[in-house]
């Protein structure tokens, strides 16, 4: 018997219906938003107008320590913070362009083995097709061709003729 008073079932997990997301202490870091920024710095890293601009800095920083007033000099004659600030530049560069490369690996990763599915299904469809092409020329083989048609009708109108009566003008 059931009493008038059920107790209330546990809510039942649905397995069709993903988990909410828990709460973290730490943000949550979308690896692939990382990784094309890191390989949009890679690429200003590799090319001329970085150098340049790096080249620009470092030359007006040289010329500002050298022969600025002595009282807005930031940074005197061995140029410790230039040394440190491309130190921490070198340092950060590395490791960035070592991220866009291997992002750029997977990719290339992924690319090869699709290429390569490309290239088997490739050769199955030749490899189909040139078995199509052998039944074709083997059941031709099998077919009267015209020349052979033309050859055995000349073949019977000659048989006609020397059986027949000789027609007299």
């Amino acid at each position: 018997m059931t009493s008038d008073r059920e107790q209330p079932r546990p809510a039942r997990v649905r397995l069709d219906l993903p988990l909410a997301p828990r709460r973290r202490l730490l943000p949550d870091w979308d690896p692939d938003a990382f990784g094309r920024l890191t390989e949009r710095i890679a690429r200003f890293l590799g090319t001329g107008r970085f150098i340049v601009w790096m080249t620009f800095t470092i030359i007006c920083w040289l010329l500002w320590n050298i022969f600025a007033p002595v009282t807005v000099r930031f940074d005197e004659y061995p140029f410790i913070l230039l040394t440190l600030a491309l130190s921490l530049q070198a340092s950060y560069a590395a490791p960035l362009i070592l991220l866009a490369q291997n992002r750029q690996d997977d990719r290339d990763r992924v690319n090869l083995a699709q290429d390569r599915k490309q290239n088997e299904r490739s050769i199955a469809d030749t490899e189909y097709l040139s078995r199509e092409v052998a039944a074709l020329r083997m059941g031709l083989g099998e077919v009267a061709t015209r020349d052979w048609m033309r050859s055995e009708l000349e073949g019977l109108l000659r048989d006609l003729e020397e059986r027949s009566p000789a027609r007299e003008p």
